[in-house]
C-alpha cells in the first residue's frame, strides 16, 4: 500500500511543471462548458509525462483523489520536450463511491488499436478522447483514453477504427460506418509510424 501512496504523491508533483499557457487554456476552455458542478466550482490538475505507461499510472492516481479526465494533447512543452499533457477536473460534489479507472492505449500501428479498443470496451471501459504523440525515442503513437466508472463493467459498445491518408477515402468509409449505425466520437490527423500522415477516426455503436 505504501508503494502506491508514494507513487501517487510523486505524481502530484507533475502539476507544478511548466506547461505553455496556450495549451492549458485551450484544454480547459474546451471542457468547461460540458461540466456543471453542484456549486459552480471546479478544481483542475494538469498531468504531463514523456512515457505513456507513466501517464496511465498518473491518471489513476489522480482519479483516487476524485479527479476525472477532461482533455488530452500530445506535443512539445517548454521544459519537458515531447509529452502527453492531460487536464483533469474535480467538482465539489465528486463522490468516492464511483471513482473512475482509466486505460491509456498507445500504438504505432492503427491496425492494432481497434482490437484493443474492443477488448477494453468488453471490460466496461468507454472511449473518451485521442491524440497523436511523438515518443521520446522518435516514434509516433496514436493515444486513446478510456474510462470505467465504478467497479462493475457497464459498457456494451462496439468500436470501429478507420485510418487512411486520403480525405476522400475517409469520407466514404465514414458514410459506410454511419449506415451501420456507428457514431463518430474521435478524429485526429497525424503521422503514424506505419501509415505516414493519417486521418484516424474512431466510431462507436451502442
Amino acid at each position: 500500500m505504501s508503494r502506491l501512496i508514494n507513487h501517487c504523491s510523486i505524481g502530484t508533483l507533475l502539476v507544478h511543471r511548466f506547461v505553455p499557457v496556450a495549451v492549458v487554456w485551450t484544454m480547459l476552455v474546451a471542457s468547461a462548458t460540458t461540466v456543471h458542478a453542484a456549486n459552480g466550482q471546479l478544481d483542475y490538475r494538469i498531468l504531463a509525462a514523456a512515457k505513456t505507461s507513466t501517464m496511465e499510472q498518473e491518471l489513476n492516481c489522480a482519479a483516487q483523489s476524485g479527479y476525472r479526465f477532461s482533455k488530452v494533447m500530445g506535443g512539445e512543452t517548454a521544459n519537458g520536450g515531447q509529452e502527453v499533457v492531460i487536464a483533469m477536473q474535480k467538482s465539489a460534489s465528486s463522490s468516492a463511491e464511483n471513482v473512475s479507472s482509466y486505460k491509456l492505449l498507445a500504438t504505432t500501428k492503427t491496425s492494432t488499436m481497434q482490437k484493443e479498443l474492443q477488448q477494453w470496451a468488453d471490460a466496461g471501459y468507454e472511449y473518451l478522447d485521442q491524440t497523436v504523440f511523438e515518443t521520446a525515442f522518435g516514434g509516433k503513437e496514436v493515444i486513446v483514453i478510456m474510462e470505467r466508472r465504478g467497479v462493475m463493467p457497464t459498457s456494451t459498445s462496439q468500436y470501429r477504427l478507420l485510418a487512411t491518408a486520403k480525405t476522400s477515402t475517409m469520407e466514404k468509409e465514414l458514410k459506410d460506418a454511419g449506415k451501420d449505425g456507428f457514431l463518430l466520437v474521435g478524429f485526429t490527423v497525424g503521422a503514424t509510424a506505419i501509415g505516414g500522415q493519417e486521418l484516424v477516426s474512431i466510431l462507436r455503436k451502442n
